[in-house]
């Protein structure tokens, strides 16, 4: 059997996989077997492609350079995966993601230039479409490209978290999709070399715009977007390659961020078409300068006293707990109360943290059980019959203001009432804005007391307290 068919074999077992990857991603249950799938499935595309790679340039000319060269780059991305992976903390993997989707990204500008400076042999009929494929894959892969830089910054608070306002926004949008559509057709009529520099430095200036657009506190639904991006752009390159399994790879990951995209939205009471159009998150101005009150602080001791007489109690988490690295503790106290007959559960908002399912992922790393952590609709109808909750480092997502004031930036976005049980603690280090930049009135609720300070530290000094 001839190499290609053995990569052509190979090929179509690793996409196999990557589908009983995502299959098993889907639940707490099987993630971990889908990790492995996934881990397997891109080991096998690993091995095929340097085979095929290796049988493709052996004997020709300046073949020991290339394959030397292709090895020294795989050693060296491994090695840097390795280390990054074993380095970054839970609470950096969201830029960590974003940074990895402008990689995709840019793959996929190179691979575009590639494909119109190498000049490979292209039957006539298929001129244009190679053509289309080539501006069509360097524009998503400039856009994935600087889009990602941008939430990257975000995420690692480099650069302000506001959305950028420039006048007529929208126009500048539009004028960039419809100047692409006639660069587009230009270049396949015409193929000029500064056609191709137009539009690489016009799809990194949207990708650029896009996201500067979409204000902090929407940033997990980007994360998604740009994942997307990013599955479609390796799809652009894999028809520039001929490369099947790319093509299927990358509208596994198009597709499947698209609809986590959508998803997220519908939890979100957002517009999916407003999100790809960069328009997200721009709405009226918040009145930051309202005067809610006094806020009231509560000590460890006292907040111990509430929850040991307490009959239910939920918690509900957020990026605050990541940074702390309180979730270890927070188990303890979980555990310690169900002990004394207490009925704990978690509220997950779908956007908690910086990124989908941050918060589950941190809660499986303490050994939380499964069966306690419930999402937002589970347990929103429950809070006003819940004795104590628990606000360990979440802001926005349990910000009264989202339901109650039409003028908020994150007016109509779900929240978890916590304000409606009957006594709530909030766990946080100041009475600063959270990560939209908006006031939160539950501070300053009669049923709300503040327990300032380190999330791990009060957590543990509440344990002693019990």
């Amino acid at each position: 059997m001839s190499v290609d068919a053995l990569a052509g074999a190979a090929y179509i077992v690793a996409a196999l996989l990557f589908i009983l990857s995502l299959a098993g991603l889907s639940r707490h249950e099987s993630a971990r077997a889908g990790v492995t799938y996934g881990i397997a499935g891109m080991t096998i595309a690993l091995l095929a492609t340097l085979a095929l790679t290796v049988a493709d340039a052996w004997g020709g000319a300046g073949a020991m350079l290339g394959l030397t060269l292709l090895g020294v780059g795989v050693l060296v991305g491994a090695a840097i995966g390795l280390w990054r992976a074993k380095v970054v903390q839970m609470t950096e993997m969201p830029q960590l993601i974003a940074l990895l989707h402008s990689f995709v990204g840019i793959a996929a500008v190179l691979v575009g230039w590639n494909g119109h400076l190498t000049h490979a042999e292209i039957p006539a009929q298929l001129v244009d479409i190679h053509n289309a494929e080539v501006f069509i894959g360097i524009f998503i892969g400039g856009v994935t490209f600087t889009g990602s830089i941008v939430a990257y910054l975000k995420l690692a608070a480099r650069i302000s978290s506001r959305p950028l306002m420039l006048p007529g926004k929208n126009l500048l949008n539009v004028g960039a999709l419809v100047l692409f559509v006639v660069l587009t057709v230009w270049f396949v009529l015409d193929q000029q070399l500064w056609l191709l520099i137009a539009v690489t430095l016009l799809s990194f200036a949207l990708g650029w715009h896009l996201v500067a657009s979409i204000g902090g506190g929407d940033m997990p639904v980007v994360v998604s977007m740009l994942n997307s991006y990013s599955g479609w752009a390796a799809a652009a390159a894999g028809f520039l390659l001929n490369n099947d399994l790319l093509i299927v790879t990358g509208a596994l990951v198009g597709s499947s961020g698209a609809y986590l995209s959508y998803i997220m939205c519908k939890a979100m009471n957002r517009s999916f078409l407003s999100v790809i159009a960069g328009g997200f998150g721009i709405v009226a101005s918040a009145s930051d300068d309202e005067d809610y009150g006094e806020h009231r602080e509560v000590t460890a001791e006292a907040a111990a006293g509430m929850l040991s007489g307490a009959k239910t109690v939920v918690i509900t988490p957020g990026y605050g707990m990541a940074v702390a690295q309180a979730q270890y503790p927070v188990a303890d106290l979980v555990a310690r109360l169900r002990e004394r007959g207490v009925d704990v559960r978690f509220g997950i908002h779908p956007v908690a943290g910086r990124l989908p399912g941050h918060m589950n992922v941190l809660l499986a790393e303490a050994k939380v059980p499964y069966d306690i952590v419930l999402s937002m609709e589970e347990v929103n109808d429950d809070l006003a019959a819940t004795s104590v909750v628990l606000v360990i480092g979440a802001n926005d997502t349990v910000n009264p203001a989202a339901a109650e004031d039409p003028g908020s930036p994150i007016a109509g976005m779900p929240v978890l009432r916590v304000w409606e049980a009957e006594n709530v603690i909030v766990f946080k280090r100041s009475m600063a804005a959270g990560y939209a930049g908006v006031q939160n009135p539950l501070f300053f609720r009669e049923n709300t007391q503040m327990l300032f300070g380190d999330a791990k530290e009060r957590v543990e000094d509440i344990i002693r307290a019990l």
